[in-house]
């Protein structure tokens, strides 16, 4: 089994800072790639910001400059830097894994539960 942990949200003041972190243990052979992902009320799961296992980052429009992705790669751990937070970043915040079963070594995606982060005004 693969599991995905998610800690660091909660509620802060807009212009404020969180740091979410996700840590993947388990039958892991290796990751590929490991991303953030948000959804608020009555919206479609968005990506936030990503890393691949090159080191290669991408970012949705929303929060580049504000928000920094960064990896553990020896802790298969991956990290989501907020800062200068606005209202409209108030979601469940999701951790993905693209990564490969030690057991089988197929390539599956994994999601952790789920944090949820609020942004008062």
């Amino acid at each position: 089994q693969v599991q995905l942990v998610e800690t660091g949200g909660g509620l802060v003041q807009a212009g404020g800072a969180l740091r979410l972190s996700c840590a993947a243990s388990g039958s892991i052979f290796s990751i590929k790639a490991m991303g953030w992902y948000r959804q608020a009320p009555g919206k479609r799961r968005e990506l936030v910001a990503a890393s691949t296992s090159g080191g290669s980052t991408n970012y949705a429009d929303s929060v580049k400059g504000r928000f920094t992705i960064s990896r553990d790669n020896a802790k298969n751990t991956v990290y989501l830097q907020m800062n200068s937070l606005k209202v409209e970043d108030t979601a469940a915040y999701y951790c993905n894994a693209d990564l490969i079963r030690d057991y089988d070594r197929r390539e599956l995606d994994y999601w952790g539960q789920g944090t949820q982060v609020t942004v008062s005004s």
